[in-house]
């Protein structure tokens, strides 16, 4: 090794001896060099030109996380040293793995006083999605947003509605809009997926009235309201029990041309599920494929679940036999209810086809089921007392 390696490396570890430095063996011990390969060590302080790439490779066989900041110390006193956006985002990534936040703190201050690295969007969305995701820092991920512009870098709509995403998923209702807000000295132009981020933020925050006097918004933004915008107001409608304005804004979709997708759908059938109307639910399962909308699971669960909470469980075996002639399968709920209902009805042919079924779905009966079925075939020899129900 280098007269000058020996000068460079008590800077990095001050905590090696003079003894160490001497003697090889003892050098090989130390916890600096067991964090990457020997090889390498010796390519970060040669003499010789060091190309951007061979910089990667040497961060790329990094195995302890602790070293990354010492050799970028090293590396960045290389008079060969061409800082790049392919590095610091090598490094970003390994210490956000590592959970060093404070350390990416250090090397956005390193990044704001060195001005020859020019960054991308692509750059501060992993330092923001790191903040937000990974740290847990979103007011953090809201300043980095804000501090693109100073490093000569304006967000994408990407990295914008990520962090509006992110605070909504935090419920930061407070700080939405003054990101929203920001926009345009962000240079950034909302689009549908913004306003559906606000819409759901609304909705979550209870201010469910606001959120559909933001469709009125979408024409301003020459944005088109989607699927998910109206899945979305119809959701937090039928939370609070307004059914019939949900069914109003189907009526709007149809009437503007936006083509509802069975997210759409099964959102009105939980709420006719909620308001007791079975009817009104197998009805809308119909006209769904009359829109040329195919159910999914979720839909006929809705349904069956509806004519369950109804306690028709004679109906609910039609809708069920139909349901599996779809080739959908019933939920493990759905037969528990079953059981209990047909049992509590003593319909003890019902109860054995309904277990024949089960175990054909691959489902194992609880213990309870087993009580409860015995109890309805033998009630005289089997005691009413402790059988465990839902």
């Amino acid at each position: 090794m280098t007269s000058r390696s020996w000068s460079i490396l008590p800077k990095i570890h001050p905590s090696i001896s003079r003894s160490a430095l001497i003697h090889p063996t003892l050098f090989q011990k130390s916890k600096f060099f067991s964090t990457f390969p020997p090889d390498d060590l010796k390519r970060l302080d040669h003499k010789d030109w060091l190309s951007p790439n061979e910089v990667l490779k040497i961060f790329n066989s990094l195995r302890n996380p602790e070293s990354v900041m010492p050799v970028l110390d090293c590396v960045s006193k290389r008079k060969d040293f061409k800082p790049n956006e392919a590095l610091y985002t090598q490094v970003i990534i390994k210490l956000g793995q590592a959970r060093m936040f404070d350390a990416i703190e250090d090397v956005i201050k390193r990044l704001k006083i060195d001005k020859q690295c020019r960054l991308s969007d692509v750059f501060f969305y992993n330092v923001i999605k790191i903040y937000g995701n990974v740290a847990g820092r979103p007011e953090r991920a809201v300043e980095t947003l804000f501090d693109m512009p100073k490093f000569h870098c304006w967000p994408s709509v990407k990295t914008f509605n990520f962090v509006l995403n992110m605070l909504v998923s935090a419920k930061r209702f407070d700080v939405v809009h003054k990101v929203y807000a920001s926009a345009p000295e962000l240079g950034v132009e909302i689009d549908a997926c913004c306003l559906n981020i606000l819409v759901k933020g609304l909705c979550k925050s209870g201010n469910v009235d606001a959120a559909c006097h933001l469709l009125d918004e979408f024409p301003k933004q020459r944005c088109r309201p989607n699927a998910r915008t109206f899945s979305t107001l119809m959701h937090g409608l039928c939370e609070i029990d307004r059914v019939e304005e949900a069914w109003a804004l189907l009526e709007r979709m149809e009437r503007e041309g936006v083509y509802p997708d069975t997210v759409v759908f099964n959102v009105l059938i939980s709420g006719l599920r909620k308001q007791g109307k079975v009817e009104e639910g197998m009805e809308l399962l119909e006209r769904m494929k009359l829109k040329g909308c195919c159910p999914n699971a979720g839909s006929y669960q809705e349904v069956l679940y509806g004519v369950l909470d109804s306690g028709r469980f004679g109906k609910a075996k039609e809708f069920m036999c139909w349901m599996i002639g779809e080739g959908v399968s019933p939920s493990f709920v759905s037969y528990k209810m079953m059981i209990y209902g047909l049992c509590k009805e003593n319909l003890v042919a019902d109860v054995v086809w309904l277990l024949n079924q089960m175990v054909e779905q691959g489902f194992v009966p609880e213990r309870w089921m087993w009580r409860r079925i015995l109890q309805t075939i033998f009630p005289r020899n089997v005691s009413h007392t402790d059988i465990m129900e839902k």
